[in-house]
């Protein structure tokens, strides 16, 4: 007899589970109490077993975890197109940080949400987030219902948020306690990058981040201009400038991770460094295509992001999975590399171990924490069907998730979110656009 009631069960046609030990159930289910996973087993079962849960019954659905994007600005969503077609650092110099100077709180609480709702949509049930205001992308990510670790981004001069450098080890520190035992949101310690941060900064943010027990999320060679200004300053490329600081360990996620030497892979290896890989914006900005092949051959756990929407431009995971897995084959000129299997894993568990969070979240097992998206199959695309794996990497699109779940709420169903007002989110977004877009163009 059970002891625990279930208040929701899913079923569809699959469930993928993303568990070595019993990855696809045909017919299948997911048992969900409160916020956690209770069982898993075909649906038949399910509804025997737990007799007065509430049922979503989809004859075409597939159910799978939910997705972890790695990297991303969210905020940045209301820069989309606003500079396209550029360098990094003339993108960032010249058109991304002047108008960051302007931001506040309310741009990033709104800007968030609007990238929340992208990311709901297209089955994003956890991110990480480094940008300003991050108290503010915090607040969003509460009222969505998403899962989310957020840090306030931190380099040597004046931010429009917390104003001098001092003041942001304080908004950090506030971040760190507030969200200590939140069931939905961590904080993390996030200099932006070495070109940004002195190497005091670096340090001093290495021990908070080891006092606090906390992610140390940082962009890292992210093409040949970050690792020539390297060299030039500190006579080491960016991976061992942090290297020689102390600083790379198995709590430091690092973003893009483009320009890297064989001995340098080895080293982030030994370390136990974590990698966002951001296929899109890396091919978007042309800094190149990270080693990924080779990273995942030394065992180095490396997730899936997709940047922010100023560089990439969407948060949609399901194409950047699609675009990961295309582009390791050419660069290798191998077409069994980056295989279906891999890449889902990259966007799943792979990005929760690289949060630290793999004992709670990409698997659909019984212990975890209930984060599950199905998927509508009954579509022309998606017709017929051999290999789940293979048909989520290269035919799904984010618009063919129709129900999600997070932490065992319902925060979307069929196509509609139940968290968030999206209209009045979308036409105060296209007002705010209409003034940066005025800004640019010197109106």
């Amino acid at each position: 007899m059970n002891t625990i009631a279930a208040d929701l069960i899913l079923t569809g046609r699959y469930l993928l589970t993303m568990d070595q030990s019993r990855p696809l159930i045909e017919n299948g289910g997911v048992a969900i109490g409160g916020d956690t996973i209770l069982a898993v087993d075909r649906a038949d079962q399910l509804l025997a077993r737990f007799p007065g849960a509430r049922v979503i019954a989809e004859e075409h659905g597939l159910i799978m975890p939910g997705l972890v994007n790695v990297h991303t600005h969210a905020a940045m969503s209301l820069f989309r197109g606003l500079a396209d077609d550029l360098p990094l650092m003339r993108w960032l110099n010249d058109y991304i940080f002047p108008v960051e100077a302007t931001l506040t709180d309310e741009v990033v609480h709104l800007g968030t949400l609007l990238s929340i709702c992208e990311m709901i949509k297209s089955g994003t049930t956890s991110f990480c987030d480094m940008y300003l205001f991050a108290g503010d992308v915090a607040r969003a990510a509460e009222e969505a219902g998403i899962r989310a670790w957020v840090g306030e981004v931190l380099y040597d001069f004046p931010s429009p948020n917390y104003g001098a450098l001092e003041n942001g080890f304080a908004y950090t520190r506030d971040l760190l306690a507030r969200y200590r035992h939140h069931p939905l949101i961590t904080a993390t310690v996030g200099p932006h990058s070495v070109y940004t941060c002195s190497p005091e900064l670096l340090t001093r943010l290495g021990a908070m981040a080891a006092d606090e027990e906390a992610l140390y999320v940082i962009h890292l060679s992210e093409n040949e201009e970050e690792v020539r200004t390297c060299r030039e300053r500190y006579g080491r490329t960016p991976v061992d400038h942090l290297e020689a600081l102390g600083l790379l360990g198995p709590r430091v996620v690092a973003g893009h991770c483009v320009v890297l030497t064989e001995g340098e892979i080895a080293l982030l290896a030994e370390r136990g460094v974590k990698v966002a890989h951001c296929p899109e914006s890396n091919l978007k900005l042309a800094s190149g295509i990270a080693p990924v092949v080779q990273m995942l051959a030394a065992g180095i756990c490396v997730g899936l992001g997709t940047d922010g929407s100023g560089s990439n431009n969407d948060v949609d995971l399901f194409g950047e999975m699609n675009t990961a897995a295309k582009i390791h084959k050419v660069d290798r000129m191998d077409p069994t590399v980056m295989n279906a299997e891999i890449t889902l894993h990259a966007a799943t568990l792979g990005g929760a171990g690289v949060l630290g969070a793999s004992g709670l979240i990409g698997s659909i097992e019984p212990g975890k924490k209930a984060d599950c998206i199905v998927l509508d199959l009954d579509q022309p695309h998606l017709t017929p069907l051999y290999n789940p794996a293979s048909h989520l990497v290269y035919a799904a699109r984010g618009s063919d998730v129709i129900h999600s779940v997070i932490n065992g709420r319902l925060v979307m169903r069929n196509r509609q979110l139940l968290t968030l007002d999206e209209s009045a989110i979308l036409a105060r977004a296209a007002e705010l656009g209409a003034g940066f877009r005025s800004r640019r163009d010197g109106g």
